[in-house]
């Protein structure tokens, strides 16, 4: 079985206002994502991490048929990696499989979500990523470029990051009682010195996080329908 732990809690500081609510192609945000996992067959349970401004929406949607595999909601916390272990609780028991997934990542496709978990059967530890493209530059706190960044093996992570149930619960619990702080998943498991494996996406996933974002966002969803 495999759970799909979807963290929609964040605040959207950097947004200005709350993002996964937004109107994409006339549909919030959280919703393209949510029917990205819902509509993937290699996904058989939806957990999704809610905050005060998403909680009702996905209760609505769950109540209304929208999403037609069982979903389960859990209260975020005040950073990501207390949201992920509060979900990490909520999986049903005959999960073998997590794929943790930002809610304000709405381009995710079913093919790549299925790619993703088809490997981590097999190694136990996967996160969908990309190459860096782009020069790099390192900037002091005075905005002056002080050298380069070698972009050679260097990669963009992504969302989903999709593990062992038992690796990645392990994971969180060691973070949590070193009280530590990781951003993603990938970081956590790597604490227990664990290989993660990075798997292409060949497809657009920007995540939503200023608003000139939604509007590419809008473009590359247009393209694909």
């Amino acid at each position: 079985m495999t759970s799909a732990l979807i963290v929609a809690a964040g605040s959207s500081r950097r947004m200005g206002f709350q993002k996964l609510t937004a109107s994409l192609l006339g549909k919030p945000v959280l919703r393209w994502t949510l029917e990205a996992f819902d509509n993937c067959p290699a996904i058989d349970h939806l957990v999704v991490v809610v905050s005060d401004a998403t909680r009702e929406l996905v209760r609505a949607w769950a109540a209304d048929g929208m999403l037609r595999k069982p979903v389960t909601l859990s209260e975020g916390g005040a950073e990501r990696h207390i949201s992920v272990y509060g979900g990490l609780k909520k999986l049903p028991p005959s999960t073998e499989l997590v794929a943790v997934h930002d809610g304000a990542r709405p381009l995710i496709t079913s093919d790549q979500i299925i790619r993703c978990i088809n490997r981590a059967r097999e190694i136990k530890a996967v996160a969908c990523a990309r190459p860096v493209t782009e020069t790099l530059k390192r900037v002091d706190e005075n905005g002056v470029i002080t050298g380069s960044v070698d972009r050679k093996d260097t990669w963009i992570m992504e969302t989903p990051q999709i593990f062992d149930r038992n690796l990645l619960c392990q994971a969180y619990e060691r973070v949590m009682q070193q009280n530590l702080t990781v951003t993603d998943e990938v970081s956590a498991v790597q604490l227990l010195g664990h290989h993660v494996f990075v798997l292409e996406n060949p497809e657009s996933n920007l995540k939503i996080t200023y608003p000139t974002d939604l509007l590419l966002a809008e473009q590359l969803l247009q393209a694909r329908l």
